[in-house]
């Protein structure tokens, strides 16, 4: 499919080469520690072959919607703002934009997503999800953030290969590629991510990987390896979900050493830069202090080690419960709309996506106990039967 975009990749990335100093790397770059636009104290990796020069922190703004939270952000140097179509009920892009004004255009980074409905068991897209409607996503993107391209545009949430995969979709990113819409193409995933990470690998035609990547992953040792192939292949790397469903909301360090779990996905080389979902300014200012070293200390690995013993609110994504479940229950997606309730403590997320799932009136009623059992132990009717509730909350009175 790559052959139709009429420009291969080497060539796109030296028309790309002069599109600002600090953001991408040419020929002639200084080294990041000599670079004039380098900020002391943070540490910079370079995202895969896509050239772009970032530090090693990202901030996700999902769950904010106070825009000089972003704004204070890209002044203290975190170049590279995440976003996506859907946070903030549609409204989230259109506050980056609206901080962007007059902002150089080669002093940030945009990265954004968006994905088309799908089966929330399977994976699968039906035949609704054509190139027509992915690329009126990107054109709605573009609108809402007021720009003339975008850098990196992700295939949002697939956790299949074929899903990944999809034509339709590939087809409207490699065209708005080639059209000058987006600089880069990515995809993002938030489980069954070895699979996702060699399938985008495979393909020739991702540019960048968003991933999962976690200290309690179960299978962070089947994560680390993909992401080592995709770096190897020329992918740009970055993580997300580093610190692993605190439970008392994500930056809670009563219970969780926050500085050491972004450091354990940064311990990997491999990893270019990591997203993180900071919502105050003393949380901002944390983010910053860890790029001024990176080094995890033993305390740090001792208490991580302890820390994967609480099963906390990741879901480890492995679609064990599914096959378990008597209706089939997408339980995977209700256990990360329980995260986004109680880690995140974003309701609008939680409710959205759940109401994106379309579930029948009555889950759990004809159970008389639940079969499912899960990885991490949990009570997972007791966790559906409380999410849930969101459902009947008037949607205005969690804007």
């Amino acid at each position: 499919m790559s052959e139709k975009t009429g420009m291969g990749r080497r060539e796109f990335l030296k028309s790309t080469a002069g599109l600002g100093g600090f953001v991408y790397l040419s020929a002639n770059e200084k080294k990041p520690e000599e670079s004039a636009d380098a900020k002391p104290n943070m540490t910079y990796r370079v995202l895969g072959k896509t050239g772009i020069r970032l530090p090693v922190i990202t901030m996700g703004v999902m769950n904010t919607d106070n825009p000089n939270l972003p704004r204070a952000a890209l002044d203290a140097g975190m170049v590279h703002l995440d976003t996506a179509q859907g946070y903030q009920r549609g409204t989230n892009e259109a506050m980056i934009g609206e901080i962007l004004k007059g902002r150089p255009r080669d002093s940030f980074v945009i990265s954004t997503k968006a994905s088309l409905p799908k089966d929330q068991n399977t994976g699968m897209y039906s035949g609704d999800a054509t190139e027509e409607a992915y690329t009126k996503k990107i054109d709605t993107s573009l609108k809402s953030l007021g720009l003339d391209f975008i850098e990196i545009y992700h295939h949002h949430g697939t956790w299949t290969k074929e899903a990944t995969l999809h034509e339709p979709i590939l087809m409207a990113l490699e065209k708005a590629k080639k059209a000058g819409k987006i600089r880069f193409i990515g995809v993002s995933t938030h489980r069954n991510e070895p699979e996702v990470i060699k399938a985008a690998t495979d393909s020739k035609i991702y540019d960048v990987v968003l991933t999962a990547y976690n200290f309690r992953q179960k299978h962070s040792a089947d994560v680390k390896s993909a992401i080592a192939q995709a770096a190897g292949a020329g992918l740009g790397v970055v993580a997300m979900k580093t610190i692993g469903g605190n439970v008392r909301g994500a930056y809670a360090s009563q219970q969780l050493d926050i500085s050491a779990a972004i450091k354990w996905a940064l311990q990997d080389p491999n990893v270019h830069t990591v997203i993180t979902g900071f919502t105050t300014f003393d949380q901002m200012n944390l983010d910053l202090s860890i790029m001024k070293d990176l080094a995890l200390s033993k305390a740090e690995e001792e208490h991580l080690r302890k820390a994967t013993l609480l099963s906390g609110l990741y879901c480890q994504g492995c679609g064990g419960c599914v096959g378990q479940c008597a209706k089939q229950l997408p339980i995977p997606e209700l256990m990360r709309a329980y995260m986004y309730l109680h880690g995140y403590r974003n309701l609008g997320a939680a409710q959205d996506l759940l109401l994106s799932l379309k579930l029948p009136a009555g889950l759990c009623d004809d159970c008389s106990s639940c079969p499912v059992k899960c990885v991490n132990q949990w009570k997972v009717s007791d966790r559906i039967l409380d999410v849930v509730r969101l459902r009947e909350v008037p949607a205005d009175l969690i804007a």
